[in-house]
């Protein structure tokens, strides 16, 4: 196969550039123009060709785009160029961004002058700058000539860097990038426009409402010292935290915040209506991303854009101002912007999701063989769980809130949870628990589960490993290199890293131990600054590697047959013909429920819905 190294250079100007719209409005947007392309056949010469978009159609149309692989720095750009403007969609997608995002972690510099200069393979060059607001047709012939020198740099950047990185990273990682950028690239779910602008109408008006409810005015909602007198004035103190950022005490406004939930929830309806309005007006996301959606679907089909590896533990993110990852799903009205995103005439989608995926994960990890043949044989995990902490010996004597409890216990205990954060995280459901109540059901947890606590323990000392760089014994004396159960985790000290199933690491850079008042405390770099770990966070941080893996190599399974048109954290959402439907629900199941070699005896299972919108995928 070929592989086809491209880089487009394109019009930009002070207000229009990827700097101040999404991928998707710059390149359909109107005053959009490509300059230029520089194009490398396998290890040939780069060329520079620039043109009318008649003659730049037929130079590209002289590959074989059908046998190639298409390599870009940031393909999710180039590649939809090549594709909504040129009709182009070569067989394979890479991109060295991707690469490097798994490679050297989600918080180093990603772009190419940050990678080039990483392996030192040469400068990237400036001339961009001298292009801004420029078309094709205001540059000198000299001028051009430069631009595509330029032009054929990034390229042959873009080309070493592939070597360097491609030849030692996981094939398999290979076919998740091409899956995801294809999402973009080559979409295919369109958007119910009138269900859009009926669903902006009704968001703005409710904002207004809000405000005229509460009986003040948008500024006074908006400014945080202004809200907090409106609070005042209603003899409640301004709830407070302490910023992450400064450290110092400030408001906890943030709709995240559970002083603000308070507030939300306070027996003064004057305050609910207050804060209400306040995150009414504060978060604007939904009016925001609706209209993004109503504009979009005056341009065309719908570009799913999934960023890969975006998080520190690998998983899928939200990009390009949509964050497909966080739609409202709760409610007739939360559902409207799912329900707005339907198949093409004659399809439906296929909502699959695996069911408690991370749990099972953990349970499995810790060799907590009770839970994971629980799992496995479909039983009422939760109940079970309410069982001792409630003491009933009988589990069809379990009511439906103790049910709750247990799931809540199963689900959110597993990571070192403490009973203030238990306490919380019940109210945020309506449920209210004594903090005593809650100290006494983690107990039980901890104790009906205790390969658990016992994992986050290990960890710990796994953190301590990592932060001296050096391997450290075993209780047999033999060397320890591995975390949990045996074969699936390799302990990596040199690279203060733990390898994962898929071959990539799990990073933990500059870590570093301080002697705190209880012991040990880990701390390791971010961009945002130090950021701290500890034994049951790691175990977290790894089960949701773990499941990002597995959801990952399902995903690629059911592409074989079917469209994959988004993930979304543990789900995947398929685009397959209505007369296929019962076939194809059946082997997505299938492959849901399918475990990698490396998982053996790990209990997957998962649930399906179907709709001709995404809305209607009921699980």
């Amino acid at each position: 196969m070929d592989v086809i190294t491209l880089d487009f250079e394109t019009f930009y100007s002070k207000t229009y550039s990827l700097t101040k719209m999404t991928t998707e409005e710059y390149i359909r947007g109107e005053e959009f123009q490509v300059i230029g392309v520089g194009v490398k056949l396998n290890n040939g010469p780069t060329e520079w060709a620039s043109g009318t978009h008649k003659q730049l159609q037929g130079y590209l149309d002289g590959f074989y785009w059908e046998d190639s692989a298409l390599l870009c720095h940031n393909t999710m750009f180039d590649g939809a160029i090549l594709s909504w403007l040129f009709g182009i969609r070569p067989r394979v997608l890479l991109d060295t961004l991707c690469i490097a995002r798994a490679l050297h972690g989600v918080e180093v510099g990603g772009s190419l002058k940050a990678l080039a200069d990483r392996y030192s393979i040469g400068a990237k060059g400036t001339e961009i700058e001298a292009a801004l607001g420029k078309r094709r047709e205001d540059f000198t012939k000299e001028a051009l000539s430069r631009y595509g020198d330029y032009c054929i740099n990034d390229v042959e950047l873009t080309y070493e860097l592939f070597g360097l990185m491609g030849n030692t990273f996981p094939r398999t990682e290979l076919k998740i990038i091409d899956l995801t950028l294809r999402m973009f690239i080559e979409p295919v779910l369109e958007l119910d426009v009138s269900l859009l602008e009926d669903h902006l109408k009704d968001v703005k008006q409710g904002k207004w409402q809000l405000i005229a409810e509460a009986g003040v005015t948008k500024t006074a909602l908006m400014s945080n010292l202004k809200f907090a007198e409106l609070l005042e004035n209603l003899g409640v103190d301004a709830p407070m935290k302490i910023s992450p950022t400064t450290e110092k005490e400030t408001f906890a406004f943030a709709k995240t915040d559970q002083g603000f939930v308070d507030l939300l929830e306070h027996k003064d309806t004057r305050v609910q209506t207050l804060a209400q309005a306040r995150l009414g007006n504060k978060s604007t996301l939904e009016e925001t991303r609706t209209q993004r959606f109503i504009d979009i679907a005056g341009r065309g089909a719908l570009p799913i854009p999934i960023k890969y590896y975006a998080a520190h533990t690998g998983r899928f993110g939200g990009d390009d101002k949509i964050n497909m990852q966080n739609l409202p799903s709760r409610g007739v009205n939360g559902k409207k912007l799912k329900r707005s995103i339907l198949a093409p005439k004659g399809h439906v989608v296929i909502d699959c999701d695996s069911s408690q995926i991370e749990a099972r994960v953990l349970a499995w990890l810790a060799g907590e063989e009770d839970l994971v043949t629980a799992f496995a044989n479909g039983e009422d995990v939760y109940k079970q769980m309410a069982m001792p902490i409630y003491n009933v010996e009988d589990e069809e004597a379990i009511t439906k809130p103790q049910r709750f409890v247990g799931k809540t216990t199963i689900l959110g205990c597993g990571y070192g949870m403490g009973y203030e954060r238990f306490v919380d995280q019940l109210r945020t459901f309506g449920v209210d628990m004594e903090e005593a109540e809650a100290r006494r059901v983690i107990k039980v947890y901890r104790d009906t589960y205790f390969r658990i606590p016992n994992l986050w323990t290990d960890a710990s000392y796994t953190l301590q490993l990592l932060a001296d760089k050096e391997v450290g014994q075993d209780i047999s004396g033999s060397f320890s290199t591995e975390l949990g159960r045996k074969g699936v985790l390799e302990v990596c000290p040199e690279l203060s890293a733990i390898k994962l199933p898929s071959g990539l690491l799990l990073r933990y850079d500059d870590l570093r131990s301080a002697q705190g008042e209880r012991g040990p405390e880990y701390t390791y770099q971010t961009r945002k600054g130090r950021v701290r770990i500890y034994g049951a966070k790691l175990v977290e941080n790894i089960c949701q590697a773990i499941a990002r893996c597995i959801i990952a190599e399902q995903m690629l399974k059911i592409s074989k047959r079917y469209r994959t048109v988004l993930t979304v954290h543990d789900s995947v959402l398929s685009c397959v013909l209505a007369e296929q439907e019962q076939e194809a629900r059946a082997y997505i199941e299938e492959c849901m429920r399918w475990v990698p070699v490396w998982a053996t005896g790990l209990p997957i299972n998962c649930e399906s819905g179907v709709g001709v919108n995404y809305g209607d995928c009921e699980l």
